[in-house]
């Protein structure tokens, strides 16, 4: 939400202050403003999954494990059991092929659990982000 507004305040900017050194410094405290916040929602979040992985109760502290291994039996399925599966029927002659999952929904919930999209914005913000 804030990146949509960064650009049109960043040219009302032009047009409100003449000092250009003033000018240039607000445009990149704007800039950097959707930065800092999305840096603090993750900060906040960290703290989040701490006091979930102190609790005692299963139901805190277990539906991460829970959906963990949920992902990691669906890739152990699709990418170990299937083949072998296949290889298997193929090997005894049986015409029958064993479905692979769908992974496309799965895949963004296991990467969101490994932390890769926080890894992306955290290269980043440090400047070590590779732009294509």
């Amino acid at each position: 939400m804030l990146e949509l507004l960064i650009g049109p305040i960043s040219s009302l900017l032009d047009k409100l202050i003449p000092d250009a050194v003033e000018r240039d410094r607000l445009a990149h405290e704007i800039a950097t403003m959707a930065e800092r916040h999305a840096q603090e929602l993750a900060k906040a979040q960290i703290e989040v999954n701490k006091e979930e992985a102190k609790s005692s109760s299963m139901f805190v502290s277990g539906w991460r494990p829970a959906v963990g291994w949920i992902c990691a039996t669906g890739m152990g399925f699709n990418f170990i059991c299937v083949p072998l599966g296949n290889f298997g029927c193929a090997l005894a002659g049986v015409d029958i092929s064993l479905p692979a999952l769908d992974l496309s929904e799965m895949m963004p919930v296991l990467m969101g659990m490994l932390g890769l999209g926080a890894m992306r914005s955290f290269e980043k913000t440090k400047g070590v982000a590779r732009e294509k």
